[in-house]
């Protein structure tokens, strides 16, 4: 009897060998193979005879080879297969298809599966079908009992269809049979760790089930539903992968609620400090903001809040008042910035802003010399820094605080999340507080002692669709700055293609005559043989001893000396430098108010995120900005799309949402740097609704035991949710 736990290589037909393979695809057990899903399904029920196929139609045919062959052509080699139903024939044909040459043998039964076309003389055919080869004639007497069995599972039903592994070596057909054949040996008493009102109250349908239909769904289910993994069987292991998410965060909010922080004071005289920094009159949604980030930091619990807000929204300025409410209650505070520009920008900005109200403000980044760090190490420990901004320096051993208050992480996708968890633990050992976190059921708190918890801000200028936001950021409570501050002008954005580039020279050439600054963009630094792509390096040089000789053109890329970086950035934001040619490097951070026009050459190479975040850098004065892309060569869908966007709209959020459509939410970020967990089943674009459910259903979960659940099904629920955390999500443990 097999156990959801049993190691994959105890199944039979896998053994250690196979079980190597497996690993490759993260399937090691019983319960990741059954969660090895069909990527599509064939409708073998009623498989279609050639004579009833039309042109344009999607079809699975079930036929006999007769013959094959290669064929070459001036362009490439084509494989072409011809499969009968009696007198009838149907054409196959694959470009480049060498690889199938010795592929297929007359008499061989074969499934085909793709789009019907029509040829040049009116024939049909199927041009790079997916195909099975179902039976071969030389299995004989002997193995027509195997061949019986087989076909019970290949024809006559709905069959799944898997990706195949270990190069090809392990087939869809493989699978079909392996997990088929775990599928009858698996326990029949499935725990189900989902409590009984919320599968009463979903319809979901029992573990066992959910995993027989979704791999052998019965002939009256909507084939549909099927493709776009919408049946009963394909819900409940959705909901099953986001539930236990959703639990697990709600279980880290509750245990933060439950942690003894620094309850801050707000008075008068605290309210008199953050006026008086102010540079401009805030905004409607900054006023918001703030109030909701200092209700949570009055409260004795530590605020656990995402800022976020598009670019130009004015996210630092809220940053710096939250940090005056810290300091103004005898704690420091701690801005850490993913880059060393960034953290710099952000260090003049603070100066500027709050050094003349009197507030200590130190940097610490990795290239600062040994001796200022032991100095600026001095300050914190001692407690003279009030405000220390800078990289992942501040995660170094050696770095210790007299009492930390605050940390503001900015742009926290850039981190991981461990590194947040690590800079919120540097608070003073001797500093005590009682804190509480949930005992293994969730009913009760039990005290312990420890350091207190300082409050997190983090800060993102990456919008972040919701659906997102609630798997990746779910364990914070949520801030939108959704307004720019007066006086910004909208950017207009336009595509040009690249042999129009002297016509955007010239209006480069009349904006820097007018007073204003470029920066001009390239995707990569230099320039290799198998690229034609423009680098950076070699158009600056073209663009100062030629185009812009005349004027001052600075370059600024990743490779740069730090400080040769910071230097041409400085001039840049002096105005010494007219245009900048640069890298993605200046994507965030780099606020040149005069700067009024970026040329991002290669448009379509970049991702729709980062291109909006490089237009965030312009816009940031009175004067009307404009951003031009440029494209060279042909554009894929996907390119096409994502320029199209950019045209069409600058509302971040918008973009955010097309972005993650586009992507996925794996690359989104980056998986495993950003935290996400990572999923087996569920879609977080295609199952929206159900991660809302999931979400809501946990939270009721977490409230703790009631008529409707019992301490034992909370308990089982937490239980599972744990293993899940560490063993498939691959996230940090919980509780």
């Amino acid at each position: 009897m097999l156990e959801l736990s049993t190691p994959v290589q105890y199944i039979k037909g896998v053994g250690p060998r196979i079980a190597e393979v497996l690993a490759t695809k993260g399937i090691s057990t019983v319960d990741d193979l059954l969660h090895y899903l069909p990527f599509r399904y064939e409708d073998r029920l009623n498989p279609r005879g050639i004579s009833e196929l039309r042109a344009g139609e999607m079809a699975t045919v079930i036929g006999e080879v007769r013959n094959s062959g290669l064929f070459r052509t001036r362009r490439m080699p084509i494989f072409q297969l011809t499969v009968g139903q009696g007198r009838t024939r149907l054409r196959c044909l694959w470009f480049h298809g060498a690889y199938l040459q010795d592929k297929f043998t007359p008499g061989q039964m074969i499934a085909l599966y793709g789009k019907v076309e029509q040829d040049r003389s009116g024939e049909l055919q199927i041009i790079q079908p997916q195909f099975e080869i179902l039976g071969d004639p030389s299995d004989g007497a002997n193995g027509g009992a195997e061949k019986k069995a087989a076909e019970s599972l290949e024809i006559g039903r709905i069959v799944p269809i898997y990706e195949s592994a270990g190069q090809g070596r392990l087939t869809s057909r493989w699978f079909r049979r392996v997990i088929r054949t775990a599928l009858e040996n698996l326990n029949p008493d499935l725990p189900d760790p989902i409590p009984a009102i919320v599968r009463a109250r979903l319809g979901l349908v029992s573990p066992r089930e959910a995993l027989w239909k979704v791999h052998w769904p019965e002939a009256g289910e909507s084939f549909e539903d099927l493709q776009s993994s919408r049946t009963p069987a394909h819900l409940r292991l959705i909901f099953d992968e986001l539930f236990f998410v959703e639990l697990g965060l709600e279980l880290k909010h509750r245990q933060q609620k439950a942690q003894t922080g620094i309850a801050f004071r707000l008075d008068d005289r605290v309210r008199a400090a953050i006026k008086k920094i102010l540079p401009f009159h805030p905004t409607a949604a900054q006023k918001r903001v703030l109030k909701e980030i200092a209700a949570d930091m009055e409260k004795p619990c530590p605020m656990r809040r995402l800022l976020q807000g598009d670019v130009g929204s004015g996210k630092t300025i809220v940053g710096f008042e939250a940090a005056i409410i810290a300091i103004e209650n005898g704690c420091q505070v701690a801005l850490m910035a993913p880059t060393e520009i960034l953290a710099q920008q952000h260090y003049f900005s603070a100066r500027r802003i709050l050094e003349n109200a009197g507030y200590k403000i130190v940097l610490l980044t990795g290239s600062l010399e040994s001796d200022r760090k032991r100095e600026i190490r001095r300050h914190l420990a001692q407690g003279n820094a009030q405000l220390v901004i800078g990289t992942h320096a501040l995660l170094e051993e050696k770095v210790e605080f007299s009492r930390l208050g605050l940390v503001i992480v900015d742009e926290q996708h850039r981190f991981g999340v461990m590194q947040r968890l690590k800079l919120m633990k540097k608070t003073s050992e001797g500093e005590e507080s009682s804190r509480a976190s949930l005992d293994p059921a969730g009913s009760q708190t039990r005290p312990h002692t420890g350091p207190a918890e300082p409050d997190v801000l983090v800060m993102t200028a990456t919008p972040i669709p919701r659906t997102l936001a609630l798997t990746l950021y779910g364990d914070l409570d949520l801030s939108v700055l959704d307004e720019l501050p007066p006086g910004r002008t909208p950017i207009v954005t336009r595509r040009i293609e690249d042999e129009r580039s002297p016509e955007v020279w010239d209006f480069v050439r009349k904006q820097v005559a007018a007073g204003h600054q470029v920066y001009v963009v390239y995707p990569v630094i230099e320039e290799n043989e198998e690229s034609e792509l423009k680098a950076a390096i070699k158009m600056y040089r073209e663009l100062s001893g030629h185009v812009f000789a005349d004027f001052k053109v600075g370059l600024l890329h990743g490779r740069l000396d730090p400080d040769l970086k910071d230097q041409v950035m400085r001039m840049f934001q002096k105005g010494e430098l007219q245009i900048l040619v640069a890298t993605t490097v200046i994507e965030v951070g780099v606020d040149v108010p005069n700067a009024t026009v970026m040329v991002i050459e290669h448009a379509e190479r970049f991702g729709l995120a980062q291109l909006h975040q490089l237009r965030g850098r312009i816009g940031r004065g009175a004067a009307k900005s404009y951003c031009v892309l440029m494209t060279g060569g042909k554009v894929t869908e996907e390119g096409e799309r994502r320029l199209d966007a950019m045209v069409r709209t600058s509302d971040g959020f918008q973009i955010a949402e097309l972005d993650l459509e586009l992507r996925g939410p794996g690359e989104f970020f980056g998986t495993r740097q950003a935290g996400m967990p990572s999923f087996r089943v569920a879609n977080l674009i295609r199952d929206r609704q159900l991660l809302e459910a999931a979400k809501r259903e946990a939270a009721a979960v977490i409230a703790g035991p009631n008529s409707e659940i019992s301490p034992e099904e909370l308990s089982r629920a937490l239980v599972h949710m744990r293993v899940r955390w560490q063993s498939t999500y691959g996230l940090v443990e919980v509780g």
